[in-house]
């Protein structure tokens, strides 16, 4: 792979975390057009919840996520019992006790919340929705958070997957990002919940830190094998400090180029498989055994999922729901959603209504986030005649690719093992939005 090459593909492009993105809703769905929605599109099939958690003891200087800091807990208690609220609310628009197979607490760092919160939060899950059986239910967990009563109170409301950030263990990297957190803390923390029967473990780390080199992020990589965690997801870092304030802090002379991203990229999944964890999509690992290489995968804002719910509902400041009329975000600004719900309404800000076309496009990008293929057949059982344009479209990609990242098969086409650092980059040629908007995005390697 030579430097050219990186440099070519390296134009900032979407995540694909959904489509369209995010840049492209706009003000024209409110909360009379959600609450339509939750009425109306719903069937009887289980959904999946996100409840995002707004709140950091410390903001990471590379935080992209909404959240802030605090260390006080009178704002975390009355955020709590907003999100409380705005949950039976949602109950009441839906009209009926909704079948839960996915729940996901993310943040921020959810594990900043009491153990008695902990508790009263999934107290009111189980209230307002059916959580089924063999429902999944994650959380986010900073590992400097973690106690005894913590991990007691989320294994008591059922959680069996946890995800710990980690991003870099070396202390050069760690101060330079604002997050001093040791090997140490974070093995004692996985060791904990290992104890309390929750074995499914995922670990992010982040590549393109500033400071950061191929040594570092290897040395990272080796700690992160002696957990032998079922997942791993290897992010690329996105430097936007025009639009993430806190991201000024970090000197970006300090941040490697594009060729040594890549270099940092290749050197930690080399080692990922060759300890035996299997390459799932762009940016995750897992072994052998784990759902996400023996099941079918999809890609939602957590990044890959085994979650094949057709609609997810979104709760808490910034989070968004997935339905099939459409995408609804919640107020960003944390006062302007707890205003809005106190009020007795949906927090909706904006979203975007789908359209067939919209739809198509969202499969095609899908298939190949996830399974690096668009099988002709199967996208014309799935949307009849329209499908024809992207048809030409990819048969123009792979006609014009002159460095064997995008490939004919027999029934239609597909990224190729040298095009899978740049899926998002051959994505971009399918997405009828890109350059239609402002909106800044991530590097595409």
């Amino acid at each position: 792979m030579t430097p050219e090459l990186v440099e070519k593909y390296a134009t900032p492009v979407p995540r694909y975390t959904s489509y369209p993105t995010a840049p492209h809703f706009s003000s024209n769905i409110g909360p009379a057009a959600f609450a339509r929605w939750l009425a109306e599109d719903l069937a009887d099939d289980p959904l999946s919840l996100y409840l995002h958690v707004p709140f950091c003891k410390a903001l990471c200087w590379y935080c992209g996520c909404n959240t802030k800091a605090t260390r006080r807990r009178q704002p975390v208690a009355k955020y709590i019992s907003v999100l409380l609220e705005e949950m039976r609310l949602v109950r009441q628009s839906i009209g009926r006790c909704q079948p839960v197979a996915h729940v996901h607490l993310g943040g921020g760092s959810p594990d900043i919340l009491a153990p008695d919160e902990i508790l009263q939060l999934g107290a009111a899950i189980g209230e307002h929705f059916d959580i089924k059986d063999a429902a999944e239910i994650a959380v986010e967990i900073d590992p400097r958070n973690t106690n005894a009563e913590r991990v007691s109170a989320f294994q008591r409301i059922g959680v069996n997957r946890v995800s710990f950030g980690v991003q870099d263990f070396d202390p050069d990297v760690q101060l330079a990002i604002n997050r001093q957190q040791s090997y140490e803390d974070t093995a004692q923390a996985i060791a904990q919940f290992r104890d309390a029967g929750i074995a499914s473990i995922n670990v992010d780390l982040i590549f393109g830190l500033p400071k950061q080199s191929c040594e570092s992020i290897e040395a990272t990589a080796m700690q992160i094998l002696e957990l032998r965690p079922d997942r791993i997801a290897l992010f690329g870092y996105a430097h936007l400090p025009a639009r993430i304030k806190h991201q000024r802090m970090i000197d970006s002379a300090t941040l490697p180029g594009s060729s040594a991203r890549f270099a940092q990229a290749t050197r930690a999944a080399n080692l990922f498989l060759a300890a035996g964890y299997v390459r799932v999509g762009l940016d995750h690992f897992a072994l052998p055994h784990d759902k996400l290489v023996t099941q079918p995968i999809r890609r939602n804002f957590q990044g890959y999922t085994t979650d094949d719910c057709a609609s997810l509902l979104g709760l808490g400041a910034s989070s968004i729901s997935r339905l099939p009329s459409g995408y609804a975000q919640n107020e960003v600004a944390t006062g302007n959603y707890i205003h809005r719900i106190q009020n007795g309404e949906l927090a909706t800000a904006r979203g975007i209504s789908l359209s067939d076309e919209d739809r198509l496009r969202g499969a095609v990008i899908d298939d190949l986030m996830c399974r690096l293929t668009l099988r002709r057949k199967s996208l014309r059982q799935r949307f009849g005649s329209r499908v024809e344009t992207v048809i030409e479209e990819a048969e123009k990609l792979a006609q014009s690719d002159e460095d064997g990242l995008f490939m004919r098969t027999v029934d239609g086409y597909e990224i190729t093992e040298r095009g899978r650092p740049f899926i998002r980059a051959i994505c971009a040629n399918f997405d009828a939005y890109l350059g239609n908007t402002n909106a800044t995005h991530a590097a595409g390697v």
